[in-house]
């Protein structure tokens, strides 16, 4: 009976705490701006991940994104398609990528080769062959954003390895968990079809009916934010923690 009051009790001073930090962030925002500015932040609608800017700007823009909110149904459904039938050939008829690719490269090199060589005898001009070059800087480009995700994310390994936010440390290990779960029941070119299908329908779905998911995400943030107040009042601060981001050096 102790213990329930207890933990009522803390449920309770973490509710006051949340109310009381709404209170006072609506007054400063009260006095500090006009009443017009205020009411239109309170009447500001709550957006999945803090989005501020349209899923197509969210997506990147340009032709990816319409791909994927499809703005061009045929180009969409072609690209698909195309999916489709790579999983279809590699998992299902079980074809290997290097006997396709060789396979492939045997037949166009042989067909060009014949028809260059028959030009001559059937009056016909030759084929026209491009000269394929890959520029230099697209691929810089490319590298340099490689470069810039990858040392981030050594930074965010570094810091959860240093013992120095929990919260990112519990995150991550239950992602990973998660993952090789998912992991053992699909091989990576099932769990790659999969994403590539969820980018091509999660989006489309969340453009069409994103009032209606921003209201439930924002009840179920509100939930979890509830539930982990309690998790750390609970569990979280009785752990010590490692040395602090923050803290200076002698």
């Amino acid at each position: 009976m102790a213990e329930h009051d207890k933990e009522d009790s803390v449920i309770e001073s973490v509710m006051e705490k949340i109310h009381d930090h709404d209170k006072s962030s609506d007054s400063d925002s009260d006095h500090g701006k006009p009443k017009s500015e205020s009411d239109s932040l309170k009447s500001k609608i709550y957006r999945l991940f803090g989005r501020e800017k349209p899923v197509h700007k969210v997506l990147g823009g340009g032709k990816p994104a319409d791909i994927f909110l499809w703005r061009n149904k045929k180009i969409s459904a072609g690209v698909l398609g195309g999916a489709t039938a790579i999983w279809v050939l590699f998992e299902l008829l079980e074809c290997h990528l290097l006997t396709l690719v060789c396979y492939f490269l045997i037949l166009a090199l042989a067909l060009l080769f014949l028809w260059s060589n028959a030009s001559t005898f059937i009056n016909k001009s030759p084929p026209h062959i491009p000269e394929v070059r890959i520029p230099e800087e697209p691929v810089l480009q490319i590298a340099a954003a490689l470069r810039i995700e990858i040392n981030w994310a050594f930074s965010v390994l570094r810091d959860i390895a240093s013992g120095r936010d929990l919260k990112k440390f519990l995150t991550v290990i239950a992602g990973l968990w998660v993952l090789s779960i998912v992991g053992s029941w699909f091989n990576f070119l099932t769990l790659f079809y999969i994403a590539f299908i969820l980018m091509h329908t999660v989006p489309v779905f969340y453009e069409k009916y994103e009032d209606q998911v921003d209201a439930f995400a924002e009840k179920a943030m509100i939930e979890i934010k509830k539930q982990y107040a309690v998790f750390d009042a609970k569990v979280l601060s009785k752990i010590p923690m490692g040395p602090l981001k923050g803290k200076k050096k002698d």
